[in-house]
């Protein structure tokens, strides 16, 4: 009896969740698969040095922040340039998008930097 109201419960949040975003403007979902994108390309980086070694650990040490900090950068892009947010409202999007190629920019010569 629990577990049939807690799979009805969890499809109708799934269902609350797709409707909802089927309603977010296609530059936030742009947004969202680079941010996905960044995340993954974390993870692998990660599965890979647990199962192969980390042989060039600076690389390793360099290549993960790296896609975390992108990440995280695009999550603020994506904060600043979604309408609904009140709070940036007087922020143009070309403004935002030029804080985050700019802080990206400092963020991968940090990297570069400490690639060695």
């Amino acid at each position: 009896m629990g577990k049939s109201a807690t799979s009805k419960d969890a499809q109708a949040l799934f269902h609350s969740l797709r409707s909802a975003y089927v309603a977010t403007p296609t530059n936030l979902k742009i947004i969202d698969l680079y941010i996905m994108f960044a995340v993954v390309t974390a993870v692998i980086r990660v599965v890979y040095m647990a199962i192969v070694g980390s042989f060039p650990f600076n690389s390793f040490l360099s290549g993960v922040p790296s896609c975390v900090g992108t990440a995280v950068l695009a999550v603020c892009l994506r904060i600043q340039v979604n309408k609904e947010n009140k709070e940036f409202k007087d922020l143009p999007p070309e403004r935002a998008f030029a804080d985050f190629v700019l802080c990206n920019l400092v963020l991968h010569l940090v990297i570069m930097n400490f690639l060695g």
